[in-house]
């Protein structure tokens, strides 16, 4: 009734279920860091940093040092090296230009990759802001 607050559940800071969107037309320039999905369908000028899965739309493009998620899906383009601590997944139209870290790799027939992939166990991919270079792999 009047003069009575309604209770409502307050949720952890950043553990919202809403999806990040990056909009067509729209250009960042910078890091950007993330919980939960993120789809991009603008121009990111950096790294990203996701703490859930990430999707490049086909109008959608990275550039920068790393792109990091759980599951990473390119349907547009990538020039960054990226770590997929799960799966990264390039379809048909995706362009990547950047070294692989992921513990499983699926390519279309069609997509453009220039790089280096590492595969498998989980437990080799790098920390956060770790060595750029895979140990062992010379250039």
């Amino acid at each position: 009734m009047f003069g009575r607050k309604q209770q409502t559940k307050q949720s952890k800071p950043g553990s919202s279920r809403t999806p990040t969107f990056i909009a067509a037309g729209t250009q960042i320039q910078g890091d950007v860091k993330s919980q939960g999905t993120v789809r991009v369908d603008g121009i990111i000028l950096g790294s990203v940093l996701v703490d859930g899965d990430l999707e490049i739309a086909p109008s959608g493009r990275i550039e920068g040092e790393e792109v990091r998620a759980r599951n990473v899906l390119v349907d547009g383009e990538v020039r960054a090296k990226i770590i997929a601590e799960s799966k990264l997944t390039l379809t048909k139209r995706a362009h990547l230009e950047g070294d692989v870290l992921a513990k499983a790799l699926d390519i279309e027939a069609g997509a453009v990759f220039v790089g280096r992939s590492v595969t498998g166990d989980g437990k080799s991919l790098p920390a956060p802001g770790g060595a750029s270079d895979h140990p062992g792999k010379e250039d």
